[in-house]
């Protein structure tokens, strides 16, 4: 299955890189035309030769890389929710119905039941959470009628597993 893209982590790595190398040319721009650069290398390069590797700036720089680099490896190892979950398999054939468009779906399916005046819903990987809001004085019955749409349009979509339907009402009288 289609599993998301790392596009935010990829995106803060490219922009903190373009970031440094546009100052790092700029600065070298500078140098070439006789200017006052904005980063001095001299400056930079005296600071560095001054500083120890037990000093605080250099342990706070150095766990700031090590967590980032951390952050950005648990990003790219661990999987994400996957983009379109599988359907059934006929004959040979391997499909996939986009997570956004079922979640649509069982949501639209969740609001056509009379009585139902807003749903809130999570699909997870084995279990589809509705929170159902209700204006009806008598809330008996509304859940069940919920999940068993639900249940109905998954049965229809085809999913090759079958989550779990937890349906809670909340409003009218109990």
């Amino acid at each position: 299955m289609r599993r998301p893209r790392r596009s935010v982590p990829a995106v803060l790595t490219a922009l903190v890189l373009l970031a440094v190398c546009a100052v790092v040319t700029t600065a070298l721009v500078q140098r070439l035309l006789g200017e006052r650069p904005v980063l001095s290398y001299d400056t930079v390069a005296a600071r560095v030769h001054d500083t120890s590797w037990n000093e605080l700036p250099v342990l706070v720089g150095g766990g700031a890389a090590v967590l980032a680099g951390c952050v950005l490896l648990a990003a790219a190892v661990l999987r994400g929710r996957p983009v379109a979950l599988a359907l059934a398999a006929a004959e040979g054939i391997d499909a996939g119905t986009p997570r956004h468009g079922l979640e649509r779906s069982l949501r639209a399916a969740a609001e056509d039941v009379d009585g139902v005046a807003g749903v809130r819903l999570r699909l997870g990987r084995r279990k589809v959470r509705l929170k159902v809001r209700t204006n009806r004085t008598n809330r008996d019955g509304l859940a069940d009628a919920v999940r068993a749409a639900v249940e109905e349009r998954i049965e229809r979509v085809g999913l090759a597993e079958v989550p779990d339907v937890r349906v809670r009402v909340r409003g009218g009288a109990r």
